[in-house]
């Protein structure tokens, strides 16, 4: 396992991330892993007594993706500064590979912020990840072979997207014009790619969508934006950062880190609404213990669906001798969209991801010591709750998701797992369940 810096000590690294969400941050942290790097997340803004284990790279994760802007600018302009200090040469800002926004932001705000910071004319922005079927072509989104907004994520419950034309979404988020590298240039090389915005930036543009089909196309987008102070876009930009990286000598590579045994049963909490999310509980449920919770009921009396949550972990974690148990408040669109229209979507969402945090507080507090947690803000939610400060990077379960062990909290190392809603084929769960240690 990788040595942990003691307390008040400062690690030098090379590149930095800020996430603008907590599973996004534990993806990016796993890409850089699988690509060589030494990596470390942090939760939240790390300070002298954060523990931090020796890296090469360090993901800084915040929940900035549906805060107003100006709470989002002010959190991403902090972590920049912590992550310079530490020795970040360049930082990436991390976004959803959906590129989950809204015409309000953030990504626009918080990348014209960076760019302002930095003294960068113009910043690379792709949300592309092939290997996970997000794909950039003329400046187009496509998740799998459909454009965003004929996937469902054009339904997704805060930030619909109904728009596939990035350039078009960014230009409406950002103080100057948006322009498009486009994927002859990026086939072209680094070269290429820095030239092409190079002149863009001359017309005026502050930032540009870069297309990006296939694996190979990470090389050249990362090592043109690894020439900047900063870039913004998915694990995918992060993967061809960390191969720039490594690519230049400036890093080492580092061999991948075991995770020491945590053991005992374990929870699953899942509070994503996803199509993926769903269908991996209907699949966990011919294996395990599963109670779907009623999200009207739950938000309209927490402290009643708080005891049927306890008292089915109970019954069959400790009366049962279950292995694992799943807990869900996950549900389709059109109750989603019910509880929305009765509480209010912020209301609605605040309360269940609250009562997630509340279980998982509850079941650590009894004991257990492995949990898998499916969607951003149910994740961020519950590492709060649970006080963890920095998670060391395991072994990939699915592409985005490894496995981690969390320090800092107050209960001890627990083992997680992070899931962002969308990631992860339907038998998700059971690689969960058998990778965590």
């Amino acid at each position: 396992m990788a040595e942990v810096a003691s307390a008040g000590s400062v690690r030098t690294i090379t590149l930095g991330a800020i996430a603008d969400d907590y599973t996004g941050a534990t993806d990016l942290a796993n890409t850089f892993a699988r690509a060589g790097l030494a990596a470390v997340q942090t939760i939240g803004l790390p300070d002298a007594d954060t523990p931090i284990p020796t890296a090469d790279a360090v993901v800084v994760a915040l929940k900035i993706r549906s805060v107003p802007a100006e709470e989002a600018v002010a959190a991403a302009l902090s972590a920049h500064a912590a992550l310079v200090a530490r020795g970040a040469t360049h930082v990436l800002y991390k976004i959803c590979s959906t590129f989950d926004s809204t015409d309000a932001g953030n990504i626009g705000p918080v990348t014209d912020a960076l760019r302002a910071a930095t003294g960068t004319r113009l910043c690379l922005v792709t949300p592309a990840f092939p290997e996970t079927g997000r794909r950039v072509f003329q400046g187009h989104l496509f998740v799998g072979d459909r454009l965003l907004s004929e996937s469902p994520l054009k339904d997704h419950p805060l930030n619909p997207m109904r728009d596939a034309d990035l350039v078009c979404v960014l230009a409406r988020q950002s103080a100057a014009p948006v322009g498009l590298v486009d994927l002859d240039a990026v086939r072209a090389g680094a070269d290429a790619v820095g030239a092409q915005a190079s002149a863009l930036a001359g017309a005026g543009c502050g930032a540009a969508i870069v297309d990006c089909v296939a694996d190979e196309d990470l090389a050249a987008i990362g090592a043109a934006a690894l020439a900047s102070p900063v870039s913004t876009g998915a694990s995918g930009l992060g993967l061809g950062l960390a191969r720039a990286l490594l690519a230049s000598g400036r890093v080492a590579p580092s061999p991948a880190t075991k995770l020491p045994p945590v053991g005992g049963p374990a929870a699953i909490l899942a509070g994503s609404c996803s199509a993926a999310t769903r269908a991996q509980l209907d699949a966990a449920e011919r294996t395990m213990p599963v109670l779907r919770l009623d999200p009207e009921r739950a938000v309209e009396d927490p402290d009643a669906a708080l005891t049927s949550a306890l008292d089915f972990a109970r019954t069959h974690l400790v009366d049962g001798g279950a292995a694992a148990v799943a807990i869900a408040t996950s549900a389709p669109p059109e109750i989603v969209a019910a509880v929305q229209a009765r509480f209010g979507a912020a209301a609605a969402g605040h309360a269940l991801e609250g009562l997630m945090a509340r279980i998982a507080e509850h079941l650590v507090a009894h004991g257990l010591r492995r949990l898998v947690v499916a969607g951003g803000e149910t994740s961020g939610a519950v590492v709060d709750a649970l006080k963890v400060r920095t998670l060391t990077i395991g072994p990939q379960i699915a592409p985005g998701v490894p496995a981690t062990l969390a320090l800092g909290a107050p209960a001890g190392a627990l083992a997680l797992a992070l899931k962002s809603g969308n990631f992860g084929r339907e038998d998700f769960f059971a690689r969960a369940l058998e990778a965590l240690p």
